[in-house]
């Protein structure tokens, strides 16, 4: 067996470990990989709770020879009676050259006691492609205390395309383990890739 389809079954096999809807999001990735070799990948399972529900999406991020491809399924409420849900499904297949930045912040609990190679507690992947900015604007102020003329607003525009944060406490050490390598191999294929 190649390693080629070595690392599309860990993948699927992955998909199917975390439980959400594996059959719609091994289908909609599928599509998207077009038959690309799967290089890296990180699976990202997350549960939210507000007052009234609960709800679940995933995150997938695959790395290819050329692309990085995102496929992110949300559970949507139904509309119907029986409370019945449904799912969204959406993937986006970047080109590596694209790619503007991978951040990286890695939480550590206390740093004093770090270990080289050790890890950290945390993993935050920032990816930036330019399909997404955040606007963050706030009223513009004014040096003089006594003015009371409306300066307008001022702000940032911040690229936000994608955060993923992954902790060793919440989802295990073979989480951050997974996303430490999909991170390692994102940053370098975007260097390989002049991106």
């Amino acid at each position: 067996m190649s390693v080629r389809t070595d690392r599309l079954r860990d993948l699927r096999r992955e998909i199917q470990r975390a439980g959400y809807y594996p059959s719609l999001v091994t289908d909609v990735l599928e599509v998207a990989l077009a038959g690309e070799e799967v290089r890296s990948f990180l699976v990202h399972p997350e549960t939210m709770f507000d007052r009234t529900e609960v709800r679940r999406h995933i995150t997938t991020l695959v790395l290819t020879p050329t692309r990085l491809v995102v496929a992110h399924v949300d559970d949507i409420p139904g509309e119907q009676p029986d409370g019945s849900v449904n799912a969204a499904a959406t993937t986006e297949a970047i080109p590596l050259r694209q790619v503007r930045s991978v951040g990286l912040t890695h939480g550590v609990n206390d740093p004093a006691a770090y270990r080289q190679g050790a890890g950290g507690s945390e993993l935050t992947i920032a990816l930036s492609w330019g399909a997404v900015s955040r606007l963050d604007l706030e009223p513009a102020t004014c040096p003089d205390p006594e003015c009371e003329a409306d300066h307008g607003l001022t702000g940032t525009s911040v690229p936000d395309d994608l955060v993923v944060r992954i902790s060793a406490q919440a989802e295990g050490p073979h989480a951050m383990e997974a996303a430490i390598a999909f991170a390692t191999a994102l940053s370098g294929a975007t260097v390989a890739a002049g991106g």
